[in-house]
């Protein structure tokens, strides 16, 4: 049984695998082939964090594929003291094919996936967001051909995002940069295990985002308070003011560079208008890519012979 509660648990060729039943199913469906590939299959999801590209792109990944999707909130699910989160783990996975999972604590994922009877996917944690790691770096392959000697430059906190990006760059080969304000780095912790993982990595951290982008191919940028942050705001707010990215930041990219950003945006704050609607962003098609990269997930997951 396959779960994704961390890109380490994925090899360099399920992660391609993964890469290349997304984009079959998006050219099938540009194509107007509709056809069910997980029929009568149901997806639970079970979010503790408000979500609009997630719960999303997963419950349409899961029509298109002929599956149904329900949705549950943390608190109606009674993940906080109705009864014990084993329990409600052994029954949500027996009633369903595959369960995604959004909360605050990463541990709570664990917990579940331990006792469960399907497949679980971190739709986000804390510590960690797979999903659009994968998302990402499947969006750079259909933009740029390959994700050889890409660099991407990660512009903002060292938050689950980017920390998600750094374990799938190291494994898949590109170079990622993280510049941020000091004390706003990728945990040791997680850049040890990285390095553990794929002694190759090529994952470096600056303070100075002007340097970082000389040779970018990739400029990305997140949210500087991310949710549960919201008391941090003000401070952060002005640790990353000189972070910010816009046509001053671009200007000393290379102008092949493309631009992207997780969404959702703080516009004025970690971007500009005129870069996220600028020729250099792909912030739109990396978030429609949210479903296409999971129905190669689902698939990948529940078809795994095919």
């Amino acid at each position: 049984m396959r779960h994704l509660t961390t890109l380490f648990e994925l090899t360099t060729d399920d992660a391609f695998d993964i890469f290349d039943r997304a984009a079959e199913l998006k050219q099938r469906l540009r194509s107007g082939d509709r056809t069910s590939l997980l029929p009568n299959r149901v997806l639970t999801q079970i979010f503790d964090k408000p979500s609009l590209r997630t719960r999303l792109s997963f419950e349409v990944a899961m029509m298109q594929l002929g599956g149904s999707s329900s949705f549950f909130t943390a608190r109606d699910a009674g993940m906080y003291g109705r009864e014990s989160l084993p329990d409600i783990a052994r029954v949500v996975s027996r009633l369903s094919d595959v369960v995604v999972l959004r909360t605050f604590s990463h541990a709570m994922i664990e917990e579940f996936r331990n006792c469960s009877s399907c497949p679980v996917i971190n739709g986000l944690s804390d510590d960690y967001h797979p999903c659009q790691a994968l998302t990402d770096l499947f969006t750079i392959r259909e933009v740029f051909g390959s994700l050889d000697s890409k660099r991407l430059v990660f512009i903002g906190d060292g938050n689950n995002v980017a920390s998600s990006l750094a374990i799938i760059c190291g494994m898949l080969g590109m170079s990622m940069v993280l510049a941020c304000p000091p004390g706003y780095e990728l945990q040791d912790g997680l850049l040890n295990r990285i390095r553990l993982f794929y002694p190759l990595a090529d994952i470096s951290q600056t303070n100075d985002p002007l340097v970082a982008v000389r040779d970018a191919d990739i400029i990305y940028t997140d949210v500087w308070a991310s949710m549960g942050q919201e008391d941090e705001a003000e401070v952060r707010k002005r640790d990353f003011g000189r972070f910010q990215v816009n046509s001053q930041l671009l200007a000393h990219a290379p102008k092949t560079c493309r631009f992207m950003h997780d969404l959702p945006a703080r516009r004025g704050l970690e971007v500009t208008d005129e870069v996220i609607d600028g020729r250099q962003s792909i912030v739109f098609e990396q978030a429609e890519n949210r479903m296409h990269l999971a129905k190669g997930l689902l698939a990948w997951m529940l078809m795994p012979g095919t």
